[in-house]
């Protein structure tokens, strides 16, 4: 049996339909960017009558959203959410749904060890989320081209087309390593929604409170969007903490599925 055949067809499907999303999702931020675009300075003024940590939580204090870049930084949060959400679930699926369907009895009294169950295992569910990027930085350079009203820096706005793979990365990894010892995960939508938007809330405190201690807790604090777009760069510091802590992840769920009781049907 090919597991990584398997589970890339599995889960095709679903990314499909993700991506699809995700996709349309993105076309319909961007096609409201030329309406405001138009009016921005009528809607700044609207923002200034905003509370400032109204407009620090959702990251709006220190971008102008009249330009292509300032505005898809924004809604790139959600964008992030969407694709967060996505990773989150394949790495909580792709190893709890062997116990929860009763097949992992069956599957490793295979020749097989344990390792080349998990390392194909992870290398297909990677490579679904390597093809929503890919297609998803296609779709979002034809949307800045055709809603866009002027020129714009291309660096800055790969960057944070960029981010959307390490926050997936992290979450992907995290969700693997949680899978390998949540042994009764009966579905994993309500922890993933869980996980998910609590790093979500703790961005929104991160911004609002301006607490660089906070933006290392959470995935979205590591590649904000807001800190791209003013420095056309990501945080170094923050960038090889995320790395080291999704390798951590995956280095943990890997000796954790190596060394963990299996339950006979």
């Amino acid at each position: 049996m090919n597991i990584f055949k398997f589970e890339f067809k599995t889960y095709l499907k679903s990314n499909i339909i993700w991506t699809i999303s995700l996709v349309a999702v993105l076309f319909l931020f961007m096609s409201i960017f030329p309406v405001y675009s138009s009016q921005a300075e009528m809607m700044e003024k609207i923002l200034e009558n905003f509370p400032e940590t109204f407009l620090k939580a959702f990251g709006m204090n220190n971008m102008s959203l009249s330009t292509v870049v300032g505005y898809y930084s924004f809604c790139f949060v959600y964008i992030g959410l969407i694709g967060g959400i996505f990773a989150m679930k394949l790495g909580l699926d792709v190893i709890s749904k062997e116990l929860r369907e009763k097949t992992a009895d069956f599957l490793l009294v295979k020749p097989k060890t344990r390792s080349s169950v998990i390392i194909p295992k992870f290398c297909a569910v990677l490579l679904h989320i390597l093809i929503m990027n890919v297609i998803f930085f296609v779709a979002s350079i034809v949307a800045a081209e055709i809603f866009k009203n002027g020129d714009y820096n291309l660096k800055t706005f790969m960057l944070i087309n960029l981010s959307l793979f390490f926050i997936q990365f992290f979450l992907l990894s995290l969700g693997m390593m949680l899978s390998t010892f949540m042994t009764k995960l009966k579905s994993v939508l309500p922890l993933t929604l869980g996980v998910v938007f609590g790093f979500y809330v703790l961005q929104l405190l991160n911004q609002t409170l301006d607490d660089e201690k906070i933006s290392y807790l959470t995935p979205f604090g590591h590649f904000d969007s807001a800190y791209i777009t003013q420095n056309s760069s990501f945080s170094s510091p923050h960038l090889i903490f995320s790395l080291a802590l999704s390798l951590l992840f995956l280095i943990l769920g890997y000796i954790i599925y190596n060394k963990r009781d299996i339950p006979s049907v």
